[in-house]
């Protein structure tokens, strides 16, 4: 189904706990992918069905640009993300079985979710970043996005590169401005962070210097495994079902 975010349309799916029932009132997870991304991939369908698994209702969302929602790919900014994610966590909120409201998010989403975790710092009950890539605003600010080299003071209009992929040049310039440690120390509630230690896309050192900066946080390294999990998802899956449980 779609709702709307100011005329742009977002492709969000909604499933509920294993054995609910109409009337049963239960917390739900916000589940945001990460860039290229969209709410069918394997480990984004994975982690939902688990979170399913231990009584929460999960609310899936392609972002603008993304999977089946509205918008261009290279036109996509993390102000445009933030936006989306206030939105699907609003429309959220008006679910009228919904308790608490958790949100997970992977890689840029992992990153997306602690924005928006900081700005509705009074609502989220707990946070789930997935191998969240907060380097993004780092590394565009030292001229370095999609593999491409760039006078961080004079940005493109136009960055290719990885996957022959192009973004417009406003995404380095919006990704300059963030700070996510200013989002990081606005969220006092619980975090579970899970990073597989040989992520190829976001170094693990993300994952731990978030832990670590977090006022409540725990840290689950996945050995051996890679940005998307496709060597032991199922250890993730356990990670945040084991987390949840004690929520």
């Amino acid at each position: 189904m779609f709702i709307q975010d100011d005329g742009i349309r977002l492709n969000i799916k909604l499933d509920m706990p294993t054995g609910w029932q109409p009337g049963q009132k239960c917390p739900l997870v916000v589940v945001i992918h990460g860039f290229t991304g969209h709410i069918e991939e394997t480990h984004i369908v994975a982690v939902s069905k688990g979170i399913n698994a231990v009584g929460f209702a999960t609310l899936r969302a392609d972002m603008y640009g993304h999977g089946h929602s509205d918008g261009e790919f290279k036109k996509h900014t993390l102000f445009k993300w933030m936006t989306n994610a206030l939105t699907v966590i609003d429309y959220a909120r008006t679910l009228d079985f919904a308790t608490d409201i958790y949100l997970c998010g992977h890689s840029q989403g992992g990153l997306l979710v602690m924005l928006a975790a900081a700005l509705k710092h009074d609502i989220i009950k707990g946070l789930i970043p997935l191998s969240p890539a907060w380097m993004i605003p780092e590394i565009a600010r030292k001229g370095e996005l999609l593999g491409e080299r760039f006078d961080p003071d004079h940005i493109p209009e136009k960055l290719h590169g990885w996957h022959d992929l192009d973004l417009d040049g406003n995404y380095a310039r919006v990704a300059q401005t963030i700070h996510v440690e200013e989002a990081i120390d606005r969220y006092r509630g619980p975090v579970l962070i899970v990073h597989g230690d040989e992520d190829e896309a976001v170094p693990v050192e993300y994952g731990i210097r978030a832990a670590k900066r977090y006022a409540d946080a725990k840290l689950v390294l996945i050995e051996g495994d890679d940005h998307c999990y496709d060597r032991h998802l199922d250890r993730v899956v356990d990670a945040v079902q084991d987390w949840l449980r004690q929520r």
